[in-house]
């Protein structure tokens, strides 16, 4: 029977089909298919998208191939975060999914941007997106990215028939362990690309906005935080909640992003802690108890493990 989450980013998506052990085993197989509805999808058409978008986003586009893959951010021009996009290009329209109750907003700052450029951008409505892993056959005519957790994030249409059978529970749980931030949830307002290894930022590309903080942090080093993975007190029954204060010796030192509780490692979370905060530290995570690994290197701000883009 599924078990809807209640409340937060994916409220109303599945939470798990009744066993969160067995389908977080499925995806680790390669098998298992998430629905994702609640991601919202923009398509960019035109003869010039890939410039554009090169353009105005951290990520080197010019080149990017028929089917492959990239993750692109948008800056402000203090070189905050202010959008994602998560896309693959056919050769003649990029296609890409936002987090929920983004695209509109996202949609409104490109249409600005347009000026005399040859492109169209607007919210495909008529798209759904979900993960499917590997091993899991899917129709051709469905356009799918490489996910940055080892399966395929898959644009298809919202009434075709892909049966999900995984939840959020394990989906969640791989992404945290996997060290893969999802922006909006385990960033704030103030996060620099820096601070989470540079996701969806390619450092070899021509300026665009936002970049000089983004060049001055990588060469200077020493980024103001740094995206951490916790290890949480399986004791606790509880677990902390996106926004909740990372603590040490009573002092507020960053924030957790999100939580889950893996099959494997037990209850984990993602969090955004201060660069002069001890790695070895022991923390409190909205109360909790919780050692940290750092997932990227406070002097370069690089994520210690390779992520896609």
């Amino acid at each position: 029977m599924a078990v809807a989450v209640e409340s937060g980013p994916d409220a109303g998506l599945t939470w798990h089909f009744g066993n969160p052990v067995t389908e977080a085993r499925a995806l680790a197989a390669g098998d298992g298919v998430v629905a994702l509805g609640n991601r919202e999808v923009v398509e960019v058409t035109g003869p010039e998208r890939l410039t554009w978008l090169h353009a105005l986003t951290t990520q080197h586009l010019t080149g990017l191939r028929p089917g492959e893959s990239t993750t692109a951010l948008i800056l402000s021009p203090t070189g905050h975060i202010e959008h994602v996009l998560h896309g693959v290009d056919d050769g003649t329209s990029f296609l890409a999914w936002t987090e929920p109750g983004r695209a509109a907003e996202l949609v409104d700052f490109l249409g600005r941007m347009r000026f005399a450029t040859r492109v169209d951008v607007q919210i495909r409505t008529d798209l759904t997106m979900a993960w499917a892993g590997h091993r899991v056959e899917l129709d051709p005519a469905w356009r799918v990215r490489d996910s940055e957790l080892g399966g395929l994030d898959v644009f298809l249409p919202a009434q075709a028939e892909l049966a999900d059978t995984v939840g959020t529970w394990a989906f969640e749980a791989m992404r945290i362990a996997a060290g893969v931030p999802r922006i909006f949830v385990d960033t704030d307002h103030r996060t620099i690309p820096n601070e989470i290894g540079l996701v969806g930022t390619h450092l070899d590309k021509g300026c665009y906005r936002g970049q000089e903080t983004v060049a001055r942090v990588h060469t200077l080093g020493r980024p103001p935080r740094r995206l951490v993975q916790l290890h949480l007190d399986g004791s606790m029954s509880a677990l902390p909640v996106p926004g909740d204060a990372l603590e040490l010796d009573g002092r507020t030192v960053g924030f957790v992003g999100s939580a889950a509780r893996h099959h494997e490692l037990g209850p984990i979370a993602l969090g955004l802690v201060k660069r002069s905060v001890p790695v070895t530290a022991q923390l409190l995570a909205g109360g909790i108890p919780a050692t940290q690994e750092a997932l990227v290197d406070p002097d370069v701000g690089l994520h210690v493990r390779p992520l896609l883009g």
